[in-house]
C-alpha cells in the first residue's frame, strides 16, 4: 500500500459544500464568507513527549485534533477545516483504521472538514493545522485584558498532569483522569459564548501559570490569583492534600481548559453561560496594574512545560 492508497482508504472523507476541492489534489479549494475572518493554528504531537507508546490509536487521533480545536475555542472561532500530516514507522492497518475512525468521529462532532495533508515514514508524530472562522473583528485576543477584569477558568485544572505523573511512575489513576489526559474536551461552545464578553482568553496547554502570563504580557498588565480558588477534581485535591504539590495544578499543563478575563459588569452573563453550557466557570483572581503574576497562598516555584 503506497501513500496515495493510504490517504484514499483512511482519510478521503466527504465534506460539506464549503469545500470545492478537498483531499486528493495539490491544494484544497475553500469557499469563503466575506463577513468573516480566517483563524488558523497548528500543533504537533510526538510519541514519548505528548503521549506514551501504549496510548491507543483512537486516543492519539482524538487528542491530536482536540488540542487544535482548543486553540480555535480560545479565539471564539467556528471550526471549518483541517489538514493532517502523519508520520509513522511502519504500515499497520489495524492502527490506521482505529486512528482514522476516531479522527473522523471527532471531526464530525465539531463539523470540521479534513481537506488535505501528507503521510510519510518516520517516528510516530501527528501534525494538524486547523482553520476556523469568526465574525470580522470579533476574535478574543490575549492582548485585551484590562485592570479590574476578573479571571476565570473553565472546569478543573491538574487532572491531565496528575494522570501523566501517575502513569510515568506506574501509579494508579482513575479512568476519568486518564480521559482528561488522552481526550480533552475542546471548549468550542464556551469560546463562542464568550465572544463579545471576554476581553482576553487562552487555552491552558502548557500550564495555568505560564499561559495566564501570556495574557498578562500581551496585555501589559498583571494579575493576582488565589491558590485556594483553583477548581480541582476530588482526585487532584486529594493528591495535593497528601503531597502539597500545588504545581500539578499551577503548571502541569495539558488541561485544554479556557482561562479568560471579563469585565465585572458581565458577571451575570458568565453565570448564564455556565448554566446554558453546563460547565463550571470559576473566578480565581483579578487583573491588576502591577506587572507579573501573584499567587496568594503559594510561594514556591513551579516549572511549566517548556518546548525546548
Amino acid at each position: 500500500m503506497n501513500e496515495f492508497s493510504i490517504i484514499d482508504k483512511y482519510f478521503n472523507w466527504d465534506n460539506d459544500s464549503t469545500v470545492s476541492v478537498g483531499v486528493g489534489d495539490d491544494c484544497a479549494v475553500i469557499n469563503l464568507n466575506s463577513d468573516y475572518q480566517i483563524v488558523t493554528s497548528v500543533d504537533t504531537l510526538i510519541q514519548g513527549v505528548h503521549f506514551s507508546s501504549s496510548t491507543r490509536a483512537s486516543d492519539v487521533a482524538y487528542k491530536a485534533l482536540a488540542v487544535n480545536l482548543s486553540d480555535l475555542a480560545a479565539m471564539g472561532a467556528i471550526p471549518r477545516f483541517f489538514t493532517l500530516s502523519l508520520s509513522f514507522p511502519e504500515l499497520d492497518e489495524v492502527w490506521l483504521s482505529e486512528f482514522s475512525n476516531s479522527l473522523k468521529d471527532l471531526s464530525e462532532k465539531y463539523s470540521i472538514n479534513l481537506v488535505g495533508g501528507d503521510t510519510t515514514r518516520g517516528p510516530l508524530s501527528i501534525t494538524i493545522n486547523v482553520t476556523g472562522e469568526i465574525e470580522r473583528g470579533c476574535s478574543i485576543m490575549r492582548s485585551g485584558a484590562k485592570v479590574g477584569d476578573l479571571v476565570y477558568i473553565s472546569n478543573t485544572v491538574g487532572d491531565a498532569a496528575y494522570a501523566w505523573k501517575q502513569i510515568q511512575g506506574n501509579g494508579s489513576v482513575s479512568s476519568s483522569a486518564i480521559s482528561r489526559l488522552n481526550r480533552p474536551t475542546p471548549r468550542i461552545e464556551l469560546g463562542r459564548s464568550l465572544v463579545g464578553i471576554a476581553r482576553s482568553c487562552i487555552d491552558i496547554s502548557d500550564g495555568l501559570e505560564q499561559d495566564l502570563c501570556h495574557i498578562l504580557d500581551s496585555s501589559s498588565v498583571g494579575a493576582t490569583i488565589d491558590i485556594d480558588r483553583l477548581p480541582l477534581s476530588d482526585e487532584v485535591r486529594s493528591y495535593i492534600k497528601d503531597s502539597g504539590d500545588w504545581c500539578i495544578a499551577l503548571s502541569g499543563g495539558d488541561d485544554y481548559e479556557l482561562c479568560f478575563s471579563v469585565d465585572k459588569k458581565h458577571i451575570h452573563k458568565i453565570k448564564d453561560i455556565e448554566e446554558r453550557a453546563q460547565i463550571k466557570l470559576t473566578e480565581v483572581g483579578i487583573i491588576t496594574a502591577s506587572r507579573g503574576l501573584i499567587v496568594n497562598g503559594f510561594n514556591a516555584e513551579c516549572q511549566s512545560y517548556q518546548h525546548f
